[in-house]
């Protein structure tokens, strides 16, 4: 029995599955320098772009759920990273601010971003445009 529409090669899904392991795997080497793992990684870009926030615009601004984001932020004080608080306006409120240890981190990170783009030789700057836009209208349409 055959049906041609499950074949896996003809799977989007796969591809994409595919790509994500083998990015995290080319990720891994230069994230374990830094002592992160990739979702720590991510939320450390997002602070490093914002910082002094509240965990609910973090989990915005990540995509990340919100018990692995729990985890993540547990591991990266113990790291001494970033510091979790009670916002001043609303005690129920958390806001997640870096330490300096953790700004300091991102002069170390400032090469990754560049060094992951030279893992890709064949793809150029305006593919790697045309596939965020892809995968925005990919994430757009499946939320």
């Amino acid at each position: 029995m055959t049906y041609s529409q499950l074949q896996l090669d003809k799977q989007v899904c796969h591809r994409l599955y595919m790509a994500s392991n083998a990015l995290i795997r080319t990720y891994r080497p230069l994230l374990d320098a830094l002592d992160l793992t990739y979702p720590q990684y991510v939320v450390m870009m997002a602070l490093w772009q914002q910082d002094d926030i509240t965990i609910q615009a973090l989990l915005e601004k990540t995509a990340i759920d919100g018990g692995a984001m729990t985890l993540i932020l547990k591991k990266m004080q113990s790291k001494d990273y970033l510091h979790v608080f009670a916002s001043d306006e609303d005690k129920r409120r958390k806001v997640v601010k870096l330490t300096s240890k953790g700004r300091e981190l991102a002069h170390q990170a400032q090469t990754i971003p560049e060094q992951i783009q030279c893992a890709f030789p064949s793809i150029n700057q305006d593919d790697i445009s045309q596939l965020i836009q892809l995968l925005d209208k990919v994430c757009h349409d499946l939320n």
